[in-house]
């Protein structure tokens, strides 16, 4: 059962991404094979949180190992999602609140490149930087395969926070303030 809080895709698949979960069922590295589970198990709080790069819809790329010495966090997401529409506006304060105490949240849309132009206009209002995930498998971080799913990264560069292990997967004042707010001192 699908709860409130997390959404999965309920768009059709298209003939690209058909082929493509076919290939990686094929490769044996799709959901729940070795490959797949050996990069989800990876990520241990307190220890290196793994790379990853937001190709922003503005032809900018951020790297998260340019941003040691902050805080970050990683918001996956999608203009699909009921729930992200009700987190990401509160995220966005929240980063614009605590940006000069060197707090950056890079927002990775799970759209088509289609949908393009509504990822434009939700991100409008928003103090950080969006871009499209090329695919659903976000590196280190696994297949992202519900949504919001945030993790969050130390001054360190160390996962301060496993979005996949959280009971609560969207952001709130109170989340935010009980995972976040601490790291920023």
């Amino acid at each position: 059962m699908r709860s409130d809080t997390e959404c999965r895709s309920p768009r059709a698949w298209s003939r690209r991404t058909w082929l493509q979960a076919a290939s990686t069922v094929a490769l044996g590295t799709g959901l729940g094979s070795p490959s797949h589970d050996a990069h989800a198990a990876s990520l241990e709080v307190g220890r290196p949180a793994p790379a990853l790069v937001l190709h922003t819809i503005d032809g900018r790329n951020i790297s998260t190992e340019d941003l040691h010495g902050h805080v970050v966090i990683l918001s996956f997401w999608a203009t699909w999602c009921g729930p992200c529409h009700q987190e990401l506006p509160l995220l966005s304060d929240y980063a614009a609140k605590h940006a000069h105490r060197g707090l950056r949240v890079l927002g990775f849309s799970l759209d088509e490149p289609a949908s393009l132009s509504a990822v434009r206009e939700m991100a409008a209002a928003w103090s950080f930087p969006v871009g499209l995930l090329a695919s659903a498998y976000a590196g280190g971080y696994g297949r992202i395969w519900r949504i919001p799913v945030n993790f969050t990264i130390d001054r360190n560069g160390l996962l301060a926070d496993n979005g996949w292990d959280s009971r609560e997967p969207a952001w709130t004042a109170e989340r935010l303030d009980r995972i976040v707010t601490p790291l920023l001192r």
